[in-house]
């Protein structure tokens, strides 16, 4: 008995984690399925459309609300409870959906269904690598952030500089980017939970973030991956 009920408490952490890290890629698969249904809904209204793209006021506002989300919702998690957390996570994915709407008036559908089965191949191939590999990616966090920033600083110099040379190689440097941080963040999202820390709603939150980064991950990996593989309309 003495050493069978140790053995049962193991067993049932080791069981608690696996669901866990199960669950982190449940709810990125709920947040992009939201994202998805809300962004094809809008795009079949025209008045949603009108609404949301006719007014500079109202489609920046949606922009800066979801920046100003995910903030909030990283910032302050561990204060809130967990299914504020989670209420907040699929507000940001409607919102997403809701500005990404125009991909669906940029580029033909059959593209979009096509960039978006070769996203989740990559996604899921490099997510699987981040798993199992036994090598230490904690080196690529700098580097990946780097790249990040570098990435946002020469989109928005593109902005006022048109530069198609300068869009190009945002493109390919912003898919490799996202590549990696699927490898990196699956691997962060593992060592967390199967850590000796206790599963309880603190464990949870940290999750749920994990399933954030993933998701953003894809999303950002599609978006790259459609400007290079989509036909326009």
């Amino acid at each position: 008995m003495e050493t069978t009920k140790p053995t049962t408490t193991v067993a049932r952490t080791d069981a608690a984690r696996t669901t866990l890290f199960r669950n982190v890629y449940l709810w990125m698969t709920m947040a992009l399925v939201l994202t998805a249904l809300t962004a094809y809904t809008v795009a079949g209204s025209e008045s949603m459309l009108q609404a949301i793209f006719s007014s500079r006021f109202l489609f920046y506002g949606l922009l800066i609300g979801e920046i100003v989300l995910v903030m909030v919702l990283v910032a302050n998690i561990m204060r809130m409870s967990f299914l504020t957390a989670t209420l907040a996570f699929i507000a940001y994915s409607v919102l997403n959906g809701a500005t990404l709407s125009v991909i669906f008036l940029v580029y033909d559908l059959g593209s979009i269904g096509t960039t978006f089965l070769v996203t989740a191949g990559m996604f899921g191939a490099m997510s699987i690598y981040g798993y199992i590999t036994g090598r230490d990616l904690s080196s690529w966090g700098n580097l990946l952030t780097m790249a990040l920033v570098g990435v946002i600083i020469a989109s928005l110099v593109n902005l006022f500089l048109k530069s198609d040379a300068l869009m190009w190689i945002i493109t390919y440097v912003g898919i490799l980017l996202f590549v990696g941080l699927t490898a990196y963040d699956t691997q962060q999202i593992k060592r967390m939970i199967y850590s000796d820390a206790e599963v309880d709603e603190t464990m949870q939150k940290f999750a749920l973030i994990g399933a954030l980064s993933l998701y953003l991950d894809f999303i950002n990996l599609f978006l790259y991956l459609l400007r290079l593989l989509g036909n326009r309309r």
